[in-house]
């Protein structure tokens, strides 16, 4: 048996693990302003918002710890491998919050799913560099990114339903069982990478080996640094503080954007089915258009290294007003038309951003420099969120958005001053 443009179905299942990957982490966002109450009765509306912010950076930390060592076990135990162990994990994990009952067993069981969590980025950039050509991987990426996305805006309005008829606890255990319908699938259609999958056609074979090839013909193709050559590299950092710097403005709405409806505009969970899956809708645009424009721009011949410069800076320019605004923005559907355009601004980037580490590195190491960037960037988000509850003590979050405006500026800059060009490494000592 054959299948036609099987790279596609391979990225497209990535994708739907991606969109039960922030089913599973926006559940809590979602229902603790209602079952916060329930836990804790006794605590005021700040208490309840101090106590989730510790529980977010429990799961932020444990998930930076996730992503450099499921970095290095995608690169061990290869795609196929890791995603079952990682997906297989945090479903599990997911169910498992059903039975906390407080802050120390909410913290653990967001432990072991931000951990496990984490391999879905640094297996996707594996995956990506192993399904496909050069040209294709931005395309490729914001499809994966787009997952989120959607993850994004089902999670909202899908838990919100779930409320109205069963209990919190059966909803987690309802979105943890969702996770492992999806091994059945992954492990019957990813048999094998490309190069030995026995059902990929011989023209698709041909079309990615050689696409890949173009890219390191004039590089070091055997080039394997160990961690201190990796970060030997000044193009590494560049990747490392860009993600570092970028990634917390997704993880500021990410974590808040249910919180933050339901104090400033006295939102119900009926009005956060109506609201809250907006801001998503243009991350699912801005992850199909960063892909788009970085496949054009090359096929036009544009080099990777203009395209991808060009794509992330307007990525971050398009974030810088818009969070700005967001100081002051009027009335509820304004706000989410403001976070819809931050979030477009932010996924146009973040695509062409996670594809870096498979524009400088070959496959055996690629999962290790995107999971260290990873790691760098969920420590930086943590620090963020961890902060947000007493920047926004008054109920005020203009700070926090003038933070996320100084961070898109410092992600372009990074990629401009220390990534000069972008090409493949080659050993220092060749």
């Amino acid at each position: 048996m054959q299948i036609k443009n099987l790279r596609w179905w391979v990225i497209t299942l990535i994708a739907l693990a991606t969109v039960i990957n922030y089913i599973d982490r926006q559940t809590l966002s979602v229902l603790w302003p209602f079952m916060g109450k329930e836990i804790y009765p006794n605590k005021s509306a700040a208490e309840l918002k101090e106590i989730y912010g510790i529980i977010s950076i429990v799961f932020l930390f444990s998930y930076a710890f996730g992503q450099a060592l499921f970095g290095k076990i995608f690169d061990w135990i290869g795609t196929r491998l890791g995603f079952v162990l990682s997906i297989g994990v945090w479903s599990i994990a997911t169910a498992l919050h059903a039975f906390a009952q407080g802050i120390l067993t909410f913290s653990l069981f967001r432990s072991i799913l931000g951990i496990s969590e984490a391999g879905n980025w640094p297996g996707a950039a594996k995956a990506n560099a192993e399904w496909f050509p050069t040209k294709e991987r931005a395309l490729a990426q914001g499809i994966f990114n787009s997952g989120a996305a959607i993850g994004g805006i089902i999670s909202i309005p899908l838990v919100a339903y779930l409320a109205i008829f069963f209990s919190w606890k059966a909803i987690f255990v309802i979105v943890g069982l969702t996770g492992l319908l999806w091994l059945i699938p992954w492990v019957i259609l990813v048999k094998a990478p490309p190069k030995d999958h026995p059902w990929i056609t011989a023209e698709e074979r041909e079309y990615i080996l050689t696409g890949q090839k173009n890219q390191v013909a004039s590089s070091d193709n055997d080039y394997a640094p160990t961690t201190r050559q990796l970060l030997s590299h000044k193009q590494s950092w560049g990747v490392i503080i860009a993600t570092a710097a970028i990634d917390p403005i997704w993880w500021l709405f990410i974590v808040w954007i249910p919180t933050y409806l339901v104090e400033v505009y006295n939102m119900d969970v009926k009005g956060l089915a109506i609201y809250g899956w907006v801001p998503y809708v243009g991350a699912m645009f801005g992850a199909w258009f960063g892909g788009l424009l970085a496949q054009n721009r090359l096929k036009a011949g544009w080099t990777v290294n203009k395209t991808r410069k060009l794509v992330i800076s307007l990525g971050c320019l398009i974030m810088l007003p818009s969070l700005l605004m967001l100081a002051n923005p009027g009335g509820p559907v304004s706000a989410v038309l403001i976070m819809a355009t931050i979030l477009f601004g932010f996924q146009t980037s973040i695509g062409n951003v996670q594809t870096l580490p498979s524009d400088f590195l070959g496959e055996k190491s690629v999962g290790s420099l995107a999971g260290y960037a990873g790691m760098a960037a969920k420590l930086a988000a943590g620090a963020l969120i961890y902060s947000v509850p007493w920047f926004t003590a008054d109920g005020n979050y203009t700070v926090v958005f003038v933070i996320g405006a100084g961070l898109a500026v410092l992600a372009m800059a990074s990629i401009w001053l220390l990534c000069p060009k972008i090409e493949p490494l080659k050993s220092k000592h060749s």
